[in-house]
């Protein structure tokens, strides 16, 4: 059945004009049929629930006495849950509300098109990965989530199968576990054309968007989580405005083609696989005016781009203060990278194995190392910027050295590389017209 739900999404797809004239599925004209895939969920009577919430009027009720299409506007104070909310309501709690769960089960579900739940405090979930326990799950479309404060949950926000829905202004933190353990802040899976914008996710595990096309992810916030964004088989997303910082991963696009990723910060992604921006087996994205520094590698491509003849364009970024600017896992051609500004990076570029990534474009970017004049004075060096591996070659090609790649002897190693080279140095790539002049930065690229 979900086979021919997908065969039937693909085949009434309509095609737009993506990054740089590449046609890509336009999914704004699927059809909203919905199939149910949710395990059944278990029911917790009241005595299993926590006793903070013995004596607590159950919001249900509130609930089912409201006539569809009303606005519920509840009493201030403290609520029992969980909710299932089946018919289409405004329910606003004026920031005065609170739905507990008892630390059993889910909190709050929308399962209707058209509800609009406003200004509550929800909390007290279950910690079952199993049941996916979470604040608020969205099985409906057309719905607004809007000024929530969500804490004491396992996962926060849960879209699933949910459509052209309106995330927007929600502050979302996990239960205080470690982070491998902790539920995602929030998911999208299979739900297409929604805005997640102004909402913040702090101390999560991961926000991903599996199987999910055409969303618009602006102006968030992410602080303290593994992944700040994790896209997998995602299509024509847009991601824009966001700040992440102290995350273990900024953006991973995976297997996923479309992605305009722009006027990002991503700042100290560090740890043993701290990235900025990482690519695996990904096609067809536009990675423009991003701020990506103070990471263990600014920006990691695996495989990338992987369909043929498609193309990764990297342009005017400022990747600055990272372990490694930019890493490249193999020698993959398709790397459009312009009108970059590169300083402060401890090594400006690195392809693993030792190889080269001469093949792809780089032209007009800012090297805070190129060593050469700009006689003419059209802001354009005279001679091409090469960058080389000397013994960053010991680790590109022995990976457990990379522990010692910054150690007191490397470094000595490196300096008398380049004074007297004793082996042949790798040619990793040349620009042939970089820039002399570091450009002036339009906007607020820097951390708040």
């Amino acid at each position: 059945m979900i086979l021919a739900v997908v065969m039937l999404l693909v085949s009434g797809a309509a095609f737009a004009i993506g990054p740089a004239g590449i046609a890509l599925p336009d999914f704004s004209v699927q059809s909203t049929l919905r199939t149910e895939v949710n395990a059944p969920k278990p029911i917790y009577p009241l005595y299993q629930r926590h006793k903070r919430i013995h004596g607590l009027k159950p919001f249900q009720v509130l609930v089912d006495a409201a006539p569809a299409g009303s606005v519920l506007r509840p009493p201030p104070g403290s609520y029992a849950g969980p909710v299932t909310l089946s018919k289409p309501l405004t329910i606003d709690g004026g920031g005065k509300v609170t739905i507990d769960a008892g630390d059993k089960g889910s909190v709050f579900t929308i399962a209707v098109d058209g509800a609009v739940l406003r200004g509550v405090h929800l909390t007290g979930s279950g910690d079952s990965h199993d049941t996916e326990d979470a604040c608020l799950e969205v099985r409906g479309n057309r719905n607004v989530a809007e000024d929530l404060v969500i804490d004491n949950c396992l996962f926060g926000i849960d879209l699933r199968q949910a459509n052209q829905n309106t995330l927007r202004h929600n502050r979302i933190t996990s239960k205080p576990f470690d982070l491998g353990v902790r539920g995602d802040g929030l998911r999208l899976w299979y739900s297409m054309n929604n805005l997640v914008e102004g909402n913040s996710l702090i101390d999560t595990r991961d926000f991903v968007v599996w199987y999910s096309n055409g969303n618009h992810i602006r102006n968030n916030l992410g602080r303290r989580s593994r992944y700040s964004m994790h896209f997998m088989f995602a299509q024509s997303n847009l991601v824009e405005g966001n700040r992440y910082y102290d995350n273990a991963v900024g953006i991973y696009v995976m297997y996923t083609e479309g992605i305009t990723l722009r006027n990002n910060v991503i700042s100290h992604a560090t740890g043993p696989t701290g990235m900025g921006i990482g690519f695996k087996e990904a096609s067809n994205t536009v990675v423009e005016d991003n701020d990506i520094i103070y990471c263990a590698t600014g920006i990691a491509s695996d495989l990338s781009p992987y369909q043929p003849d498609s193309k990764i364009w990297i342009r005017r970024n400022r990747i600055a203060y990272n372990g490694i600017g930019m890493l490249f896992n193999n020698e993959r051609i398709g790397n459009i990278v312009t009108d970059n500004v590169f300083e402060g990076n401890l090594t400006q570029v690195a392809v693993n194995g030792a190889g080269t990534v001469r093949s792809n474009t780089w032209r007009g970017n800012y090297w805070d190392d190129y060593q050469g004049f700009d006689r003419n004075n059209d802001g354009r060096g005279d001679s091409p910027y090469e960058a080389y591996a000397y013994a960053d070659q010991i680790w590109m090609e022995q990976p457990h050295a990379l522990f010692f790649k910054n150690a007191p002897l490397m470094e000595a190693l490196d300096f008398l590389e380049r004074l007297a080279p004793f082996s042949s140095p790798n040619l990793i790539l040349r620009d042939d017209a970089p820039r002399f002049t570091k450009p002036a930065r339009h906007g607020s690229h820097h951390p708040s």
